[in-house]
């Protein structure tokens, strides 16, 4: 039997994304393996979102052909789509895709094996309009189903190279959704995760429906306990959007609201198209309609012109909304975008030291927000073992908190009660109730 392996990078879409290429390789005969071992065609899904997810994805391109000198190596994904010829300027490289015709792969592969050494199927993403169709129906060693159902971004941050990377707004069908969900659900998934480039616009590009629309189609689906949403903006979190949001019991008690920044100035610069006080506003929505509900982030530290006076701005504002956790990133430089070219670039050590900072906050918050459960009873759906300690399992609460309890892998992909009993650093300690 033919083997391929896969190597992803970056985000939940690309992830959702390798899940839909590895089912299209299975059903045509070939056996999945591990990135390190002996494979004929070796696929890395890259990512482009720093300078070092470049040189991750370069890495990992190479590594795969010492695995078999005579393996197909394919290269798709963000990076590939924006720096074409540099992928295939790499020598192990034989096919380069980009962020569009996956579905070629296959086909393309053939090519090669019919004695063409290189294949570049890039294309001008910006000039696309329609959604690329995938689907996935099982999710290998996954618990928790995600569903792209938009790509592409027309927010144009100053900072980002994604727009550039995966073209404008496009909204996958609503029957296409929906046909997904319930064949994962048939499956046995409980939790879906609605996940996209930028989920909020999801709609705008389509007549008659919109991000809550949908949230509320999968809802009526038989089978999905929990639905999940990837990340959005502040804008969204109307007052309208928290009524209907609030009434739909299995949408997670969880938001993860893009920031970037806690300072107006910088969200400016960042061309962010809202304020703190907005975002302030959206989370007090949130909060004042939605039990126990987890507000989660993105920072970014060391943009373009941020004074220490911006800096701590930020750091004031974070502790004013107090989130449960933050992903904490350091501005990375790249070519193509307009702050690139902005003066007074800050320096790795500055940005260093920043990132320590929020990282060290970030923690602390997630141990208050998880001590506030402590003693609670509450439904974790189980995912995997945890690894070096032997007999615990982790899982997740509706609201995002990482649980570990003894317990075997019988329990992946099911809803147990739990209770907490200790936070620990970045998750709690919790005992399976028996019955």
């Amino acid at each position: 039997m033919k083997k391929v392996a896969f190597c992803t990078l970056g985000c939940k879409v690309n992830q959702y994304e390798t899940e839909a290429i590895s089912e299209m390789f299975v059903k045509n005969g070939y056996e999945i393996v591990d990135f390190e071992e002996f494979a004929d065609v070796y696929i890395i899904n890259t990512c482009t979102v720093t300078n070092l997810s470049d040189r991750k994805s370069r890495q990992m391109i190479r590594r795969a052909k010492k695995n078999n000198q005579n393996s197909i190596i394919v290269a798709v994904g963000c990076y590939a789509q924006v720096s074409p010829d540099e992928v295939l300027s790499i020598p192990e490289v034989n096919l380069v895709i980009g962020t569009k015709d996956k579905g070629k792969i296959l086909e393309n592969i053939n090519v090669i094996k019919e004695g063409m050494d290189k294949v570049n199927l890039v294309q001008d993403i910006m000039k696309t309009r329609e959604f690329e169709e995938l689907g996935v129906e099982v999710y290998k060693e996954r618990t928790r189903a995600y569903i792209k159902i938009q790509e592409g971004c027309n927010q144009f941050c100053s900072y980002c190279i994604i727009p550039y990377a995966r073209g404008p707004i496009r909204s996958r069908s609503v029957d296409y959704i929906l046909d997904e969900v319930n064949k994962l659900a048939l499956n046995g998934y409980k939790e879906i995760v609605l996940t996209g480039i930028h989920i909020a616009s999801y709609g705008k590009d389509i007549k008659n429906t919109s991000l809550l629309d949908i949230i509320k189609k999968v809802h009526e689906i038989d089978g999905v306990e929990r639905i999940r949403l990837g990340s959005i903006e502040p804008t969204t979190i109307t007052q309208e959007f928290v009524d209907e949001i609030s009434k739909l019991h299995k949408v997670c008690p969880h938001f993860h609201i893009s920031l970037q920044s806690g300072c107006d100035s910088t969200l400016k610069r960042m061309n962010r198209k809202y304020t703190t006080d907005e975002y302030s506003a959206a989370v007090k929505l949130l909060r004042d309609s939605i039990e126990d509900v987890s507000i989660t982030t993105d920072v970014m530290v060391g943009f373009p012109g941020e004074t220490e006076e911006e800096f701590l701005s930020t750091v004031n504002f974070l502790k004013e909304i107090n989130f449960a956790a933050m992903h904490v990133f350091k501005y990375s430089q790249r070519k193509g975008t307009p702050a690139a070219d902005f003066k007074e670039q800050v320096s790795p050590q500055k940005k260093d030291e920043r990132s320590n900072v929020l990282i060290e906050l970030s923690s602390k918050m997630t141990e208050e927000f998880n001590k506030r459960f402590e003693g609670r009873v509450v439904d974790v759906l189980f995912e995997q073992d945890v690894k070096g300690k032997n007999g615990l399992i982790e899982g997740l609460t509706s609201n995002y908190i990482k649980v570990l309890c003894e317990g075997q892998s019988d329990l992946f992909g099911q809803i147990k009660k739990v209770k907490l009993l200790k936070a620990e650093e970045d998750y709690v300690l919790g005992q399976i109730e028996k019955y």
